[in-house]
């Protein structure tokens, strides 16, 4: 066999398995029937007393009129609350986490917000 014909073949294979992947966010997606694909970057900050606070930066991924679905790498557990904030403050809210699903260093959640935000999703 040719050098360069197994180089081919080596690379659209991994090429292939690459694309194929899907994140724990998208799968936990799956149980959000009115989800819908976004990109907005957040702080994201788990409310509670001062010793247990965390925050991070995050992005929402899926998003529904009542949730919100990203990726972290904060200690969460269901029912914890937490507060979503973009750059300029348009989407500032609380949201209780309702759905976890765990994946290595990273988890992928799902939260409700507290109250309704109204035009924070907007579907084409």
């Amino acid at each position: 066999m040719r050098p360069d014909f197994e180089e081919t073949v080596s690379k659209t294979g991994t090429a292939t398995a690459s694309s194929n992947r899907e994140s724990s966010t998208s799968k936990l997606a799956k149980f959000f029937p009115n989800a819908t694909p976004v990109r907005i970057p957040v702080r994201l900050t788990r409310l509670g007393t001062a010793s247990n606070t965390f925050s991070e930066s995050t992005i929402i991924e899926f998003g529904t009129p009542r949730e919100v679905l990203f990726a972290s790498t904060l200690p969460l557990e269901f029912a914890d609350r937490l507060r979503l904030r973009n750059s300029d403050g348009t989407l500032d809210t609380e949201a209780c986490v309702v759905a976890l699903q765990y994946n290595g260093a990273q988890t992928a959640v799902a939260a409700r917000f507290d109250h309704e935000v109204p035009n924070w999703i907007v579907k084409a």
